[in-house]
């Protein structure tokens, strides 16, 4: 069955790091591309970063810099590398795979980033 696993994320101090990771049950990993949304409460989910065919990537204005998405196709999984993490970053974080018409969504992680 094919599902996307999340793990990773917590409650971190401002300037701390946390890693997230997205195992992938998909046939044919290395065809999607992949995505980290997050969604803070009251807002609409946003596009964080995304890795495409050749590991292409694109980032968030707001979190170039201090996030890295990064995909190891031998364990069909994804990471989300957070640094210098802000409150603002605060939210439910969900791993996404999208290839033709396959869509497929993680079950999201809470990353919460207080004192």
């Amino acid at each position: 069955q094919e599902q996307l696993v999340q793990s990773g994320g917590g409650l971190v101090h401002p300037g701390g790091s946390l890693r997230l990771s997205c195992a992938a049950f998909l046939n044919s990993f290395n065809l999607y591309t992949m995505a980290w949304y997050r969604q803070a409460p009251g807002k609409q989910r946003e596009l964080v970063a995304s890795i495409r065919l050749r590991s292409t990537t694109d980032y968030a204005d707001s979190v170039k810099g201090r996030f890295t998405i990064s995909k190891d196709n031998t364990k069909n999984t994804v990471y989300l590398q957070m640094n210098s993490l802000k409150p603002e970053d605060t939210a439910v974080y969900y791993c996404n795979a999208r290839f033709s018409n396959h869509d497929y969504w993680g079950q999201g992680t809470q990353v919460t980033v207080s004192t």
